[in-house]
């Protein structure tokens, strides 16, 4: 079946609670900004509504110290929640966290695949930050060492 179209602007959520297992999930149409066309005339808005039905949960939390040199400089946190799974132990992981200094945090998030070889390439997008990193952005760039220690690179911007 074709998603029916409307021309005003239109956000349908879709879902129903957490107690189900079915994420809410938020459409919104908008106008396309370029059109192949030659007409000014900007295409009309399609509106849709999708249902979310999930395949697989999987969470982890994990926390610790920042350590620079020798010393703890703050802490961090983050959950990261499995997207995707695949034979031979491959999956994906979607994690948001946050970096706590004594001048503020930065908040981070990203998605990564992890192999039986262990995980890929791994980098975060800088979301944001409070304190001296309020107008952070820039990007994280994360290497496992050890079981317990993972190396970051952070490339930030203020």
């Amino acid at each position: 079946m074709v998603p029916q179209e409307n021309s005003a602007r239109h956000c349908k959520h879709v879902g129903l609670s957490a107690a189900t297992g079915l994420a809410a999930l938020l459409v919104c149409s908008h106008p396309a900004s370029a059109s192949s066309s030659t007409s000014s005339v900007p295409e009309p808005e399609k509106v849709f509504e999708l249902v979310a039905r999930q395949t697989q949960i999987s969470e982890i939390v994990v926390s610790g110290d920042l350590i620079f040199g020798s010393a703890t400089v703050g802490n961090f946190g983050e959950v990261c929640t499995m997207t995707r799974t695949a034979p031979l132990d491959e999956f994906d992981l979607q994690c948001a966290g946050s970096l706590t200094l004594a001048q503020g945090q930065i908040t981070f998030q990203g998605q990564f695949t992890v192999t039986g070889a262990g995980p890929g390439d791994i980098n975060f997008a800088i979301t944001g930050g409070t304190g001296s990193y309020k107008t952070a952005r820039g990007f994280i760039h994360a290497a496992n060492v050890s079981d317990t220690d993972t190396q970051l690179t952070v490339h930030l911007i203020r």
